[in-house]
């Protein structure tokens, strides 16, 4: 079973409409993705259905999957109780797993506690095991019920017990640890303690002399109903959510990565199929709703929900920590300013390169140093790609469709890395935008692939520029100038000569954009033999290369090296995109 994104129905070829089990996000367990699909649960516990994942797109009516009409007979049960062996299609009908998903759904619902005192143990825990003569007193003196969360058989010596197999009691009561003792009158508590007192027991059950044998009181142990490892199948099972995204079932022996290849919801990569468990834990990284639409995705202009980028961020790789992140560079991109649209119906090699800003990257654990455009580092890897999926699966920007890129580049996969800010002789980029020193931020700028600028004998910050404004006009065209922005990248080798000099990032900005200005007259079409160039009436002007405000220094890259590099942009100002930066926030 595999969830989608509220999109249109037309997008998904071959696909029939689906329902699925209304389902919200929390805060709280887990929040490891790394998981196997279909998760593999202790004691049973597990969704009703073999294989969920989320899929890009999709609209149907919420239903819940345990309806018959909306039971796939290819879908293959997971069984969560009393052990019980998960059997295909091939050898149970329609008619068997409807019944079995039935019996399922009472057994998980019935969380009502019965009358009287109410125990709650598991037999992992040695204060369980120590007031099992205590539970045994009671049982003979009082109306008890024990609920036991691990073993069926445990207390062995009470008659009166029920297993917790799926934890519902557990979960809807509330139950953080074991042993917890409740009293219930007229289906409502009216009583609770946890863990062993033996005064506290006795007020509670109104029996005296329990346990006069066993010390006065000890401490309990974690319920499993909390077990971080559970807490997000615990939620989707029995918390009141719902996703907006649909379900898709595969078959049993179907490959699921293949599957969602062969959809066209990835980017020629595997993907990590997107669990509901996956995007709930997805979804605790973040402080928004679900529901709320940050953005309007291009081309197609598609409401973009947290939900949705949720489920391309689980499909990308990335870890909950990083949605923030995420969320803010797909509010970047998705902006008129920016202009995704036209980046990505330009014929040019460009895309979305990321630049973060802020305490986030270390506490996210992005690197800014060696190979800081490469491989290698989880965070940089997949938040831009996260962002090129929601635009693929919610926007519909596809090669080869309005993506009419003629090469292509590295940054439509995900270009994405985090400034050097620790040993910087500059403020972060975002000051660029307004922003102090210390905020979170993300840069949007439409650029291409990184190339690599050479200077090992430069020991003056002049003679550095020098080097830098001669590679900097050659961007696009030598001839080409105004309309174009570019990222300088200035490893610490490098950025040490101006440090040493006292150069601000201003005045190395000034100084290039001093050095790249040319007399028209060598920049006008056919000049130099080349036909390429500006206008002929443009002929007397002295010609900058950048715009004001259109070369981005950005201190990274590692500590060992005379190099920096350039990034450069595609067609700025209203003809073409800005870079815009926007703030994280949670």
């Amino acid at each position: 079973m595999t969830l989608t994104q509220n999109d249109p129905d037309s997008r998904i070829s071959f696909q029939e409409p689906e329902s699925f089990p209304g389902k919200n996000a929390t805060k709280g367990g887990s929040s490891e993705t790394d998981v196997n699909d279909p998760i593999a649960i202790p004691i049973g516990l597990s969704l009703l259905t073999a294989v969920t994942a989320v899929t890009p797109v999709g609209k149907c009516p919420k239903t819940f999957r345990n309806t018959p009409e909306s039971i796939s007979a290819t879908a293959t049960p997971s069984l969560p109780f009393a052990n019980r062996s998960v059997r295909s299609s091939a050898t149970v009908s329609n008619s068997q797993f409807i019944a079995i998903i039935f019996e399922a759904m009472s057994l998980s619902q019935s969380s009502a506690l019965p009358e009287g005192l109410v125990a709650i143990v598991k037999e992992d825990c040695p204060t369980c095991e120590l007031v099992v003569p205590v539970l045994r007193q009671l049982a003979e003196r009082t109306n008890l019920t024990v609920f036991t969360q691990d073993n069926p058989d445990f207390p062995s010596e009470i008659s009166n017990r029920r297993f917790d197999e799926d934890l519902a009691i557990s979960w809807h009561n509330e139950i953080e640890t074991v042993p917890t003792l409740l009293m219930v009158k007229d289906g409502r508590e009216i009583g609770r303690t946890v863990g062993w007192s033996r005064s506290l027991w006795e007020s509670i059950s109104e029996v005296s002399e329990l346990g006069t044998e066993l010390p006065d009181q000890r401490p309990g142990c974690g319920s499993l109903s909390v077990d971080p490892s559970l807490a997000t199948a615990l939620e989707l099972r029995f918390g009141a959510s719902s996703f907006n995204a649909r379900t898709v079932d595969f078959a049993e022996l179907e490959d699921t990565h293949e599957a969602i290849y062969d959809r066209g919801w990835t980017d020629g990569l595997p993907v990590v199929p997107p669990s509901e468990e996956r995007v709930l834990a997805m979804l605790q990284g973040t402080t928004r709703s679900s529901d709320e639409v940050i953005a309007t995705v291009p081309p197609d202009l598609a409401p973009c929900t947290v939900e949705k980028v949720a489920i391309n961020a689980v499909m990308a790789g990335c870890r909950p920590e990083y949605l923030p992140v995420v969320l803010a560079a797909v509010q970047a991109v998705c902006s008129e300013t920016f202009n995704m649209h036209g980046l990505l119906a330009t014929t040019m090699p460009h895309g979305p390169v990321f630049v973060v800003n802020g305490p986030i990257a270390d506490q996210i654990g992005m690197n800014s140093g060696n190979n800081v455009m490469g491989q290698g580092n989880r965070a940089n890897s997949t938040i831009g790609r996260a962002v090129q999926l929601v635009i693929r699966n919610v926007g519909g920007g596809r090669p080869g469709e309005v993506d009419r890129a003629a090469f292509g580049s590295p940054a439509k996969v995900g270009f994405c890395f985090a400034e050097r800010e620790v040993d910087s002789p500059w403020p972060p980029v975002s000051s660029m935008y307004g922003f102090t020193p210390g905020t979170n931020t993300i840069l949007a700028f439409p650029g291409e692939a990184p190339r690599n600028l050479v200077d090992q004998l430069s020991r003056d910050p002049d003679s550095l520029a020098r080097t830098y404004a001669a590679n900097l006009i050659s961007i696009q065209h030598p001839k080409l100038v105004l309309g174009f922005d570019a990222i300088l990248a200035v490893a610490p080798d490098h950025s040490r000569v101006f440090s040493e000099a006292g150069w601000s990032r201003e005045k190395l900005t000034e100084r290039i954009v001093e050095l790249t200005v040319r007399p028209g007259s060598e920049l006008i079409r056919g000049a130099g033999g080349i036909p390429e160039g500006i206008p002929e009436e443009m002929k007397g002007l002295d010609l900058p290369k950048f715009r004001p405000n259109g070369l981005h220094i950005v201190h990274c890259g590692g500590a060992a090296g005379l190099f920096s590099a350039i990034i450069g942009g595609w067609v700025n100002g209203e003809m073409g995109s800005n870079p815009v930066c926007v703030e994280i926030t949670p």
